[in-house]
């Protein structure tokens, strides 16, 4: 049976992946909610600071897991942030393995979404142009990386639809 803790992470997972996927947002009224229910339940549970030092490392594990992502515009700060709220329920182990599966979770979505959408072309064209200059580099050749235009990028993915997945499928899978 799940614990009050479970319970609400997948309430507020669901209503994240929703919200990305109908508005392209997660709002952060959310996220920070999310943060403060975190905190408390793990208050409540009264084993002095081992609740807050796992709420807080799992919150910078979840935020630093995704933040290189947002970094290299890969992803939106939303996604950053619900990865750290959910770090903060289930604590830093648990936050390498939810971020882990939704990294596979996103990069099948992102391949069904160009296959779908009929631009792998365009996607298969922007890798090249992006590794084509690292791969020569790493050869000996003296090149400067070449960025992709402005417009070049063949859409975005609602990735707070893939933690949300990675995190029900872990927590069911907790509970096996």
């Amino acid at each position: 049976m799940m614990n009050a803790i479970e319970v609400i992470l997948i309430c507020l997972v669901a209503q994240a992946a929703v919200t990305d996927l109908a508005l392209r947002k997660i709002p952060n009224v959310l996220i920070l909610s999310g943060l403060l229910l975190a905190l408390m339940l793990h208050m409540l549970g009264n084993q002095h600071w081992a609740p807050l030092t796992q709420w807080v490392a799992g919150s910078l594990a979840g935020f630093f897991l995704f933040l290189p992502l947002y970094l290299l515009r890969g992803m939106a700060a939303g996604d950053v942030k619900l990865m750290a709220m959910v770090g903060s329920f289930v604590g830093p182990l648990m936050a390498l393995k939810v971020a882990a599966l939704a990294t596979l979770i996103g990069g099948l979505m992102g391949l069904l979404m160009l296959l779908f959408n009929g631009r792998w072309r365009d996607g298969w064209r922007n890798v090249v142009t992006i590794c084509k200059p690292l791969l020569l580099r790493s050869l000996g050749m003296p090149l400067q990386a070449v960025p992709l235009a402005p417009g070049a990028s063949v859409g975005g993915i609602p990735y707070g639809l893939a933690i949300a997945l990675a995190t029900m499928t872990l927590v069911a899978l907790a509970h096996r």
